[in-house]
Protein backbone atom coordinates (compact mmCIF):
# COMPACT_ATOMS: atom_id res chain seq x y z
CA UNK A 1 0.00 0.00 0.00
CA UNK A 2 1.27 3.20 -1.34
CA UNK A 3 0.40 6.90 -0.26
CA UNK A 4 0.47 7.50 3.66
CA UNK A 5 1.49 10.35 5.65
CA UNK A 6 4.01 9.95 8.65
CA UNK A 7 4.66 12.50 11.23
CA UNK A 8 7.94 12.71 12.34
CA UNK A 9 8.47 14.13 15.92
CA UNK A 10 11.18 16.56 16.86
CA UNK A 11 11.66 18.38 19.52
CA UNK A 12 11.01 21.82 17.78
CA UNK A 13 7.43 20.04 16.55
CA UNK A 14 6.22 17.58 13.80
CA UNK A 15 6.56 17.64 10.06
CA UNK A 16 5.34 15.31 7.70
CA UNK A 17 6.78 12.42 5.59
CA UNK A 18 5.34 10.65 2.07
CA UNK A 19 5.47 6.92 2.98
CA UNK A 20 5.58 3.87 0.26
CA UNK A 21 5.25 0.52 1.52
CA UNK A 22 6.05 -3.10 0.50
CA UNK A 23 3.94 -6.05 -0.23
CA UNK A 24 6.01 -7.66 2.96
CA UNK A 25 6.66 -5.48 6.24
CA UNK A 26 9.24 -5.52 8.25
CA UNK A 27 11.64 -4.55 5.39
CA UNK A 28 14.74 -2.46 5.17
CA UNK A 29 13.99 1.41 5.39
CA UNK A 30 15.19 4.05 2.40
CA UNK A 31 15.00 7.73 3.35
CA UNK A 32 14.55 9.50 -0.02
CA UNK A 33 15.81 13.32 0.43
CA UNK A 34 14.19 15.48 -2.11
CA UNK A 35 15.73 17.98 -3.91
CA UNK A 36 14.58 21.34 -4.08
CA UNK A 37 11.15 21.16 -5.24
CA UNK A 38 9.80 19.77 -2.01
CA UNK A 39 8.14 16.73 -1.73
CA UNK A 40 7.04 16.33 -5.37
CA UNK A 41 5.86 13.66 -7.60
CA UNK A 42 8.90 12.70 -9.00
CA UNK A 43 10.08 12.05 -5.27
CA UNK A 44 6.80 9.85 -4.47
CA UNK A 45 7.28 8.14 -7.46
CA UNK A 46 11.16 7.27 -6.55
CA UNK A 47 9.59 6.30 -3.19
CA UNK A 48 6.74 3.87 -4.72
CA UNK A 49 9.56 1.91 -7.00
CA UNK A 50 11.38 1.31 -3.98
CA UNK A 51 8.53 0.05 -2.09
CA UNK A 52 8.02 -2.10 -5.56
CA UNK A 53 11.87 -3.48 -5.01
CA UNK A 54 10.87 -4.37 -1.00
CA UNK A 55 11.61 -1.37 0.74
CA UNK A 56 9.99 0.95 3.37
CA UNK A 57 10.62 4.32 1.68
CA UNK A 58 9.97 7.45 3.64
CA UNK A 59 10.64 11.46 2.06
CA UNK A 60 10.56 13.91 4.58
CA UNK A 61 9.19 17.13 4.11
CA UNK A 62 12.27 18.85 4.88
CA UNK A 63 11.45 22.46 4.04
CA UNK A 64 8.88 22.53 6.86
CA UNK A 65 10.45 25.04 8.59
CA UNK A 66 10.14 27.48 6.36
CA UNK A 67 7.19 26.45 4.60
CA UNK A 68 5.46 22.71 5.11
CA UNK A 69 4.11 21.26 1.92
CA UNK A 70 5.90 22.43 -1.17
CA UNK A 71 5.29 20.37 -4.01
CA UNK A 72 6.64 21.82 -6.86
CA UNK A 73 7.92 20.94 -10.45
CA UNK A 74 11.40 22.20 -12.38
CA UNK A 75 9.08 22.63 -15.44
CA UNK A 76 8.62 26.51 -14.91
CA UNK A 77 10.46 30.00 -14.37
CA UNK A 78 8.05 30.44 -11.81
CA UNK A 79 9.01 27.41 -10.13
CA UNK A 80 12.67 27.47 -10.18
CA UNK A 81 12.94 31.14 -8.63
CA UNK A 82 10.58 29.45 -5.89
CA UNK A 83 13.02 26.59 -5.50
CA UNK A 84 16.32 28.59 -5.54
CA UNK A 85 14.12 30.97 -2.58
CA UNK A 86 13.64 28.18 -0.61
CA UNK A 87 17.11 26.60 -1.02
CA UNK A 88 18.67 29.93 0.16
CA UNK A 89 16.14 29.99 3.56
CA UNK A 90 17.05 26.40 4.23
CA UNK A 91 19.67 25.46 7.06
CA UNK A 92 21.27 22.38 5.73
CA UNK A 93 22.89 21.57 9.23
CA UNK A 94 19.49 21.84 10.66
CA UNK A 95 18.05 19.73 7.50
CA UNK A 96 20.70 16.77 9.04
CA UNK A 97 19.40 16.76 12.07
CA UNK A 98 15.58 16.43 10.83
CA UNK A 99 17.04 13.54 8.83
CA UNK A 100 18.49 11.99 11.92
CA UNK A 101 14.97 12.06 13.50
CA UNK A 102 13.34 10.37 10.43
CA UNK A 103 15.99 7.41 10.76
CA UNK A 104 15.64 7.09 14.49
CA UNK A 105 11.75 6.97 14.70
CA UNK A 106 11.12 5.19 11.18
CA UNK A 107 13.86 2.46 12.52
CA UNK A 108 12.12 1.82 15.68
CA UNK A 109 8.74 1.58 13.62
CA UNK A 110 6.64 -1.92 13.04
CA UNK A 111 6.97 -1.67 9.50
CA UNK A 112 11.17 -1.39 9.47
CA UNK A 113 13.74 -4.39 10.06
CA UNK A 114 16.07 -2.05 11.98
CA UNK A 115 17.95 -1.45 8.81
CA UNK A 116 17.85 2.34 7.27
CA UNK A 117 19.69 3.52 3.67
CA UNK A 118 18.86 7.14 2.45
CA UNK A 119 19.32 8.66 -0.85
CA UNK A 120 19.13 12.34 -2.04
CA UNK A 121 19.41 14.39 -5.07
CA UNK A 122 20.75 17.76 -6.23
CA UNK A 123 20.46 19.43 -2.40
CA UNK A 124 19.14 16.27 -1.24
CA UNK A 125 22.57 14.75 -2.47
CA UNK A 126 24.39 16.88 -0.75
CA UNK A 127 22.26 16.28 2.22
CA UNK A 128 22.75 12.08 1.60
CA UNK A 129 26.79 12.54 2.04
CA UNK A 130 25.97 14.48 5.76
CA UNK A 131 23.51 11.87 6.52
CA UNK A 132 26.73 9.10 5.91
CA UNK A 133 28.89 11.37 8.29
CA UNK A 134 26.60 12.39 10.71
CA UNK A 135 24.06 9.56 11.30
CA UNK A 136 23.81 5.88 11.88
CA UNK A 137 22.51 5.63 8.74
CA UNK A 138 23.76 1.77 7.49
CA UNK A 139 24.02 3.02 3.77
CA UNK A 140 23.76 6.60 1.78
CA UNK A 141 23.45 6.81 -1.50
CA UNK A 142 24.78 10.63 -2.81
CA UNK A 143 23.31 11.67 -6.88
CA UNK A 144 24.85 14.84 -7.74
CA UNK A 145 25.28 16.66 -4.81
CA UNK A 146 25.88 20.50 -4.57
CA UNK A 147 28.21 21.40 -2.02
CA UNK A 148 30.17 18.35 -1.17
CA UNK A 149 33.45 19.51 -1.68
CA UNK A 150 32.98 22.47 1.08
CA UNK A 151 32.79 19.00 3.66
CA UNK A 152 35.02 16.54 2.52
CA UNK A 153 36.94 16.21 6.22
CA UNK A 154 33.79 15.08 7.30
CA UNK A 155 34.47 11.65 5.49
CA UNK A 156 37.13 11.01 8.39
CA UNK A 157 33.23 10.21 10.85
CA UNK A 158 32.51 7.90 7.58
CA UNK A 159 31.51 4.33 9.60
CA UNK A 160 29.07 3.22 6.90
CA UNK A 161 29.11 2.50 3.24
CA UNK A 162 28.64 5.57 1.05
CA UNK A 163 27.90 5.88 -2.94
CA UNK A 164 28.32 8.85 -5.03
CA UNK A 165 27.37 9.58 -8.16
CA UNK A 166 28.58 12.60 -9.89
CA UNK A 167 27.71 14.55 -13.43
CA UNK A 168 31.26 15.56 -15.10
CA UNK A 169 29.55 18.37 -16.94
CA UNK A 170 27.28 19.51 -13.96
CA UNK A 171 26.21 23.32 -13.86
CA UNK A 172 26.41 23.47 -10.17
CA UNK A 173 29.56 21.25 -9.24
CA UNK A 174 31.79 22.92 -11.51
CA UNK A 175 35.47 21.09 -12.83
CA UNK A 176 37.59 22.55 -9.88
CA UNK A 177 35.00 21.24 -7.04
CA UNK A 178 34.71 17.82 -8.56
CA UNK A 179 38.48 17.41 -8.86
CA UNK A 180 38.27 18.47 -4.59
CA UNK A 181 35.63 15.62 -4.49
CA UNK A 182 37.37 12.69 -5.63
CA UNK A 183 40.90 14.19 -5.00
CA UNK A 184 39.55 13.58 -1.29
CA UNK A 185 37.21 10.79 -1.18
CA UNK A 186 37.80 8.31 -4.37
CA UNK A 187 40.34 6.37 -1.90
CA UNK A 188 38.29 6.28 1.04
CA UNK A 189 37.50 2.61 1.62
CA UNK A 190 33.56 3.45 2.77
CA UNK A 191 33.22 5.53 -0.59
CA UNK A 192 32.16 4.00 -3.85
CA UNK A 193 32.17 6.66 -6.64
CA UNK A 194 30.64 7.02 -10.16
CA UNK A 195 31.34 9.54 -12.86
CA UNK A 196 29.00 10.39 -15.50
CA UNK A 197 30.72 11.88 -18.95
CA UNK A 198 28.76 14.39 -20.69
CA UNK A 199 25.76 14.39 -17.88
CA UNK A 200 24.69 17.41 -16.24
CA UNK A 201 22.94 18.40 -13.12
CA UNK A 202 20.11 15.86 -12.39
CA UNK A 203 20.65 13.48 -15.74
CA UNK A 204 18.29 11.43 -13.31
CA UNK A 205 15.22 13.38 -13.01
CA UNK A 206 12.69 12.12 -15.19
CA UNK A 207 10.85 14.25 -17.53
CA UNK A 208 14.02 17.04 -16.50
CA UNK A 209 15.52 18.70 -19.15
CA UNK A 210 19.14 17.48 -18.73
CA UNK A 211 17.44 13.52 -18.36
CA UNK A 212 19.40 10.46 -19.62
CA UNK A 213 17.81 7.46 -19.53
CA UNK A 214 20.88 4.89 -20.39
CA UNK A 215 23.19 6.76 -17.60
CA UNK A 216 20.15 7.09 -15.23
CA UNK A 217 19.84 3.49 -15.00
CA UNK A 218 23.19 2.76 -14.82
CA UNK A 219 23.28 4.83 -11.78
CA UNK A 220 20.02 3.27 -10.64
CA UNK A 221 21.25 -0.12 -11.07
CA UNK A 222 24.13 0.64 -9.00
CA UNK A 223 22.22 2.13 -6.51
CA UNK A 224 19.88 -0.60 -6.06
CA UNK A 225 22.89 -3.15 -6.16
CA UNK A 226 24.66 -1.07 -3.57
CA UNK A 227 21.00 -0.94 -0.88
CA UNK A 228 20.95 -5.21 -1.65
CA UNK A 229 24.31 -5.19 -0.61
CA UNK A 230 24.33 -3.14 2.26
CA UNK A 231 20.83 -3.71 3.33
CA UNK A 232 19.55 -6.29 2.24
Amino acid sequence: MAGETLQIQTPDGAFSAYVAKPAQTPAPAIVVIQEIFGVNKVMRDICDDYAAKGYLAVCPDLFWRIEPGVDITDQSEAEWKKAFELMNAFDPDQGVRDIRAVIDQVRGSADCNGKVGAVGFCLGGLLAFTTATRTDADACVSFYGVGIEQRTGEAERLAHPLLMHIAEEDQFVPKPAQDLILKALKNHPQIEIHTYPGRDHAFARKGGEHYHEADAQRAQQRTDAFFKQHLG
